[in-house]
């Protein structure tokens, strides 16, 4: 019998790379490349590539596992879920709903989001609930909604880079994060625009840049305000752009000329040369973008940091119009559709408000229960975590790895285990899941069904590809079981084409509208842009409006013939003029109450820990191309681990010589948080006063152990990305 290849999505980052997966003969799976997607076009990176390695049961769970004398040892699905009810059950009879939390992840799909987002409000009551997205794009997000009225990663496509003028990317290592788009700006030169890299190391994508900007990490919100102020300096501001699109001018105009180059150049350590070119590269095409990564994002104040950013593209006319405007790079394979269904503090399906009536309404009509009953907002990631142990006194935790990824991990890490009870739900035994008290396998990518929103604002349609080892069943069915057991019979299906077709009803309507997307569109058409709303395009929606800021123009999508109707329980039959998906948004009008983007007026401020004479040093991480966020899964593949074997501390050669350091002595790294040790790695990419770690590993050499969890006011993102640190050199023993 002829071996069928299934067309899926790569696991990983953001980019969800599309690849085909093809079963063996001989037992396994084979991973290729898919050559029809637009946005990888057949590359694939080293991690995609290897990803069915963590598919093999010799390194991944199979097996429920529960706490017996201190060890986890194998267990049934009913004894393991019934020990997860009856302990949840009983700290929320004695101590209330809200000492139950729940965490979830960006890896999740839109359907595990969206029901584990209705599991905590509906089933276990409880506002405690946040993912591990907060600390990805939360930052961009806060901005972007408060400029735009409406936040999505990008607000047009990635095949629109290439045919802009000029892209300042902003704290992005994309050749080692993403690397199949680099060849986006590898174009984008080719077709005679320019690349600005802002980051304070000499990184590989700061290598293909026409200009590369190396401030000092913390200080990108006064290097976005420097350039503003000479772009109004000299007159290259759009003026009938900002009279007839845009409010708030003269306010954030005052607060950027208070930051005048010299000023700027005193704070980031940017020439003033290097800002005025990188101002007149950026003006001097008809169409620019900035482009925000984890860079300027994971920061105390990284709202007004990206906020900064948005003014430069609104005083220049560089939002709103073709191959313009303001973008985010997502992060985690659905760090967008995971926040826009549910599973975040503060959220509902469809980028709802939760503290909103009409949307809490909306929802629970949806749902079928009382809108009184849903519980407010809850605390942020850092925070649910900072609370475990107090009043939070048990954890639900699906597809995250906090003991490496959270800021002041060995702090999480203690609250952890000073749970009353943790159950994780897990591909692989993670750090975090090694100390639950039970602990499921559960599938993962290529064992199952469901979608994905890609950092475009694509959504995507993975597609189970094979069979999951014996004994593994999906989070979708975790959450069944659970909430059965716990009293809610009807409400929490199975099979996620029927939990999309419920998605799809509840996000009707909201900024982040699903309802005219279905499985068989998203087969049909490579993925649909939201919003996407069910009525015919340009008709109104429920609540009166036009859909806000989602005119088609220069490259838009036809509309489309009719669709028959959706397979069973996703819904309702296609209309006959189907919406064709919004892949640029923002070309009429902005997504606010009067059509235009808010400037909002920020001010430089320091970091939240400065260097000083005990701690010297800035401490930036980061990642590497070999391995992804907290490495649970590809720690697990040889060939990436021979890559990118360990922990290392990457500084310059100067600062080397002043410790007496060689290239491979063993540093220590010591913030006011805790001591990590890794090799010394000696390179001049670096600025001398800082030193890179990346954050894939756990143990001694965990950068997270030594990160600050400053939180960012409106966001609440910590401070990943700066802070005090001093360097020593360990002994050889």
């Amino acid at each position: 019998m002829e071996n069928t290849s299934t067309p899926t999505h790569c696991p990983y980052c953001a980019l969800q790379c599309g690849m085909n997966i093809t079963p063996l003969p001989q037992g396994g799976v084979e991973v290729t490349e898919r050559a029809d997607f637009p946005v990888n076009r057949g590359a694939l990176c080293g991690k995609g590539r290897t990803a069915a390695e963590v598919l093999s049961p010799a390194v991944r769970l199979t097996t429920p596992l529960v706490r017996e004398g201190g060890r986890l040892v194998e267990a049934s699905w009913p004894e393991a879920l019934d020990r997860i009810a009856g302990r949840l059950a009983a700290t929320r009879e004695r101590y209330g709903p809200d000492a139950v939390g729940v965490f979830g992840g960006g890896g999740l799909t839109n359907e595990k989001a969206y029901a584990l987002g209705k599991f905590a409000r509906v089933v276990l009551g409880t506002s405690q609930i946040d993912y591990n997205g907060r600390f990805c794009m939360s930052s961009a997000a806060a901005a972007g909604t408060k400029a735009f009225g409406l936040d999505r990663g990008l607000p047009f496509p990635l095949e629109d880079v290439p045919r802009t003028g000029c892209v300042i990317l902003v704290g992005s290592n994309l050749a080692e994060t993403m690397p199949p788009s680099l060849r986006f700006f590898t174009e984008l030169r080719e077709n005679g625009g320019t690349l600005i890299v802002v980051d304070p190391r000499r990184t590989r994508t700061a290598e293909q840049a026409d200009l590369h900007l190396a401030p000092r990490p913390g200080t990108d919100l006064a290097l976005a305000l420097g350039l503003l102020h000479l772009v109004v300096a000299e007159g290259r501001t759009d003026e009938e752009y900002i009279r007839e699109r845009t409010t708030g001018w003269e306010e954030a105009r005052a607060a950027a000329m208070a930051h005048w180059p010299e000023y700027v150049e005193r704070i980031t350590g940017v020439p003033v040369p290097l800002l005025r070119e990188a101002v007149r590269m950026f003006c001097e095409p008809e169409a620019a973008m900035v482009l925000t990564a984890r860079g300027p994002e994971q920061q105390s104040k990284g709202t007004d940091t990206v906020g900064a950013w948005i003014n430069l593209c609104l005083a220049t006319g560089r939002a709103g119009r073709p191959l313009s405007g303001y973008g985010c790079l997502t992060g985690q394979g659905n760090g967008q559709g995971g926040r826009e269904h549910g599973q975040k503090a503060d959220q509902l399906p469809g980028y709802r408000k939760l503290d909103d009536p009409a949307a809490r309404r909306h929802v629970a009509g949806v749902w079928g229960v009382d809108p009184d009953s849903l519980p407010g907002p809850g605390r942020s990631a850092y925070e649910l975590l900072d609370a475990l142990g107090g009043d939070v006194r048990a954890l639900l935790l699906m597809g995250s790895n906090p003991v490496v990824s959270a800021p002041r991990a060995a702090h999480i890490e203690g609250r952890l285990r000073s749970l009353d009870f943790l159950a994780v739900a897990d591909v692989v035994l993670s750090e975090t899941a090694e100390l639950a008290d039970v602990v499921l396998p559960v599938t993962q990518w290529a064992e199952e069904t469901g979608t994905t929103t890609s950092l475009e604002g694509r959504v995507l349609l993975r597609r189970r590809a094979v069979a999951p080892p014996p004994g593994v069943h999906s989070d979708l069915y975790v959450l069944h079981e659970l909430a059965g057991r716990l009293g809610v019979e009807k409400g929490f299906p199975t099979d996620p084409e029927e939990v999309f077709g419920e998605l799809r009803r509840a996000s009707a309507g909201g900024p982040a509208d699903y309802s005219g997307i279905t499985y068989r569109r998203l087969a049909e058409e490579n993925g649909v842009f939201w919003p996407c709303p069910e009525e015919p395009a340009g008709t109104t929606e429920d609540d009166g409006r036009e859909p806000a800021g989602t005119a088609e123009a220069d490259g838009g999508e036809p509309d489309r013939g009719a669709l028959p109707g959706d397979a069973a329980g996703a819904g309702a039959a296609s209309p006959a003029v189907v919406h064709p998906g919004t892949p640029r948004l923002f070309l009429d009008r902005f997504a606010t109450p009067d059509g235009r983007a808010r400037f909002v007026a920020v001010a430089h401020r320091a970091t939240a820990e400065e260097p000083d004479a005990e701690y010297p040093l800035l401490l930036t991480t980061g990642r590497v191309v070999a391995q992804y966020q907290s490495g649970a899964q590809t720690r697990r593949v040889a060939e990436l681990n021979a890559a990118a074997p360990g922990p290392f501390v990457e500084l310059h050669p100067r600062l080397a010589a002043r410790l007496g350091a060689a290239d491979g002595d063993p540093l220590a790294v010591v913030s006011r948080r805790g001591r990590a040790v890794a090799p010394a790695r000696i390179t001049d990419t670096i600025r001398p006063d800082t030193v890179f770690m990346p954050f894939h590993w756990p143990g001694e050499g965990r950068a997270n152990t030594l990160t600050n969890p400053a939180l960012d006011p409106t966001s609440r993102m910590p401070e990943f990305k700066s802070c005090a640190v001093r360097v020593e050199v360990v002994p050889r023993s």
